[in-house]
């Protein structure tokens, strides 16, 4: 037998208990309420089912606390065992009370079936459930014994293999030392050799060192030179590209302005040459409404000077009136 036998078992006990529970108290309700409401004031004929209910509520309780104690290994005491008798014994009274009034032997039979059910099978499913837990509780002792017994072995191997392992260290410490004193003669002597090799090497490193010393000084001393020399070239490439600039920028001012006069002198003599007495080409009418714009004249007076219409004059003007337009007045005036 083991845990799942036993779960099986109490899973079986709970369920064939409590299914037989809820049939007495269905049958109990169905019997005693008519009972009680025959025996009921007729406006208080409600509350009849209510007594039943109590009665098999307190059988609920009784079973489930059982149930919880046997599990615990505890024992209520007798109270617990006078409520379970008198609980039972309420039902089979209240359920057999109608028949025996009528002395209905058959009755009074038939109605007590599920009470006695109710009470024995509650006696019953306790002693039922001391026993599991006197089994289970065996059962889990039997179990921890079984465990003890296991870990003492499982101990009792370990000390074996340690005391096997401590055996092996020592020899192999022993040998070990054999071996370490055997290693460290060796190493004295290869130590002897390596110091004697390690210090030509080092002697031989510092002529090589001072050797290279020597050359990179003699190569950063021509690098410096050549920075020294590299950064006079670049000076005096800027000194001579800020010249030419400053040269470029003089002569572009100059050629500036003086295409700002030839343009102020050529606008005065269109201007200064008066009304046309005709309409003029339309290069030189251009020229004209140009110098006019440029000078701040209205549109009458330049369709004057220009002996064109109003219109076209306006039109003009407002080609002039767009960006870069005194740009392309003083074009238009020095492009003849």
């Amino acid at each position: 037998m083991n845990a799942v036998h036993v779960r099986s078992a109490e899973k079986a006990l709970n369920v064939g208990t409590w299914l037989i529970v809820f049939g007495a108290m269905l049958y109990s309700v169905l019997t005693v309420t008519p009972l009680m409401a025959d025996h009921t004031a007729d406006r208080w004929a409600w509350t009849a089912p209510i007594l039943p209910l109590v009665v098999d509520a307190a059988v609920v309780i009784v079973v489930k606390l059982d149930d919880v104690l046997a599990r615990l290994g505890g024992h209520g005491g007798r109270w617990p065992v006078v409520l379970r008798w008198m609980t039972g014994l309420m039902t089979l009274a209240l359920n057999t009370a109608d028949s025996a009034l009528k002395k209905d032997l058959v009755g009074m039979a038939v109605h007590s079936v599920a009470p006695l059910l109710l009470i024995v099978t509650a006696e019953t499913g306790l002693a039922y459930r001391r026993a599991i837990a006197g089994a289970v509780a065996a059962l889990e002792a039997k179990q921890k014994a079984e465990r003890a017994e296991r870990e003492q072995q499982a101990r009792e191997r370990a000390e074996r293999v340690r005391a096997e392992a401590r055996e092996e260290r020592e020899y192999a410490a022993q040998l070990a030392r054999e071996q370490r004193d055997h290693e460290a003669r060796l190493a004295r002597e290869q130590t002897e050799r390596e110091e004697r090799r390690h210090r030509e090497e080092r002697e031989e490193r510092e002529r090589l060192e001072a050797a290279e010393r020597t050359a990179r000084e003699r190569r950063e001393r021509e690098r410096e030179h050549r920075e020294q020399e590299r950064a006079r070239l670049e000076h005096e490439a800027r000194g001579l590209a800020e010249t030419e600039a400053r040269e470029r920028a003089v002569k572009a001012e100059r050629e500036r302005r003086e295409r700002e006069e030839r343009a102020a002198d050529e606008r005065a003599a269109l201007l200064a040459r008066g009304p046309a007495t005709g309409k003029l080409p339309e290069d030189e009418a251009r020229r004209i409404v140009a110098a006019a714009y440029a000078a701040g004249f209205p549109v009458r007076q330049a369709a004057k000077l220009s002996g064109w219409s109003v219109g076209w004059v306006s039109t003009r003007y407002a080609e002039h009136r767009e960006p870069d337009a005194d740009r392309r007045a003083d074009l238009a005036i020095a492009s003849q």
